[in-house]
């Protein structure tokens, strides 16, 4: 990690289209340049991840598709959908090696999962069969976000920058089933699921199953992208 006046910072991408294009929305490039930071898309294509650490301050486990089930001992479900072996083999060989590092971590959604997994936790494969419909995560046919209300611990980073009781706009089938050991919940909506973890030990690795890049600029989400890239680029204001 650099103290540079704009910090760099990777984000993985979706996997490839069937046309061949490597995409990303851009809510996420706009969430890190607002914050101050420059982003740099990771492609699921690369072929050493540890050395992509090296050009980084910051990075961002992205959202997208399913984490294949295999990868933590679930169960397949029919409403699995984009399983790429490619991005799983990427994103959790590059997660592994972020988090035996200091850089600064965020994971988004998939990214929470990413992380969770990586650390040797397991996934709800369909979150409607466990917690039933008292709140919908997201919306189907055609799938599509949706917003409500999580609480979160006053005794957390979170806390601190977003308050105890946050709207957020949600969009997933999957979450964590276990948190794994060495993080701690930190966040969680009205049904129980668990909706923001912490790491306990590493110096500022944190994810969240919402999308805060989707949310207003003028909500207070993008104070999550803020610490982050303050964070980054060696400010302790972000850990």
């Amino acid at each position: 990690m650099n103290d540079r006046q704009f910090p760099i910072i990777g984000i993985t991408t979706y996997s490839r289209s069937e046309s061949g294009e490597f995409t990303l929305p851009g809510a996420y490039v706009d969430a890190i340049q607002a914050a101050g930071g420059v982003p740099i898309l990771f492609p699921p294509n690369q072929p050493e991840p540890a050395r992509l650490l090296e050009i980084i301050d910051g990075l961002v486990f992205s959202g997208g598709g399913d984490i294949a089930p295999e990868a933590y001992g679930g169960s397949h479900h029919p409403t699995i959908y984009m399983v790429d072996a490619e991005r799983d083999e990427f994103e959790l060989t590059l997660a592994k090696q972020a988090m035996a590092s200091k850089i600064p971590i965020l994971g988004i959604c998939r990214g929470m999962q990413i992380l969770t997994v990586a650390s040797g936790g397991a996934l709800i494969t369909h979150v409607p069969e466990v917690y039933g419909d008292q709140i919908h995560h997201r919306l189907d046919h055609p799938r599509r976000p949706i917003e409500h209300p999580v609480q979160i611990n006053p005794q957390s980073r979170l806390g601190e920058w977003l308050g105890t009781e946050l709207t957020v706009v949600s969009w997933h089938h999957q979450a964590v089933q276990t948190v794994p050991e060495g993080w701690r919940q930190v966040a969680q909506a009205a049904d129980g699921l668990v909706e923001a973890i912490e790491h306990l030990h590493h110096p500022w690795l944190i994810a969240v199953q919402w999308h805060p890049e989707l949310s207003s600029v003028e909500s207070i989400h993008p104070r999550l992208f803020a610490a982050l890239v303050k964070a980054a680029g060696g400010n302790e204001e972000g850990r």
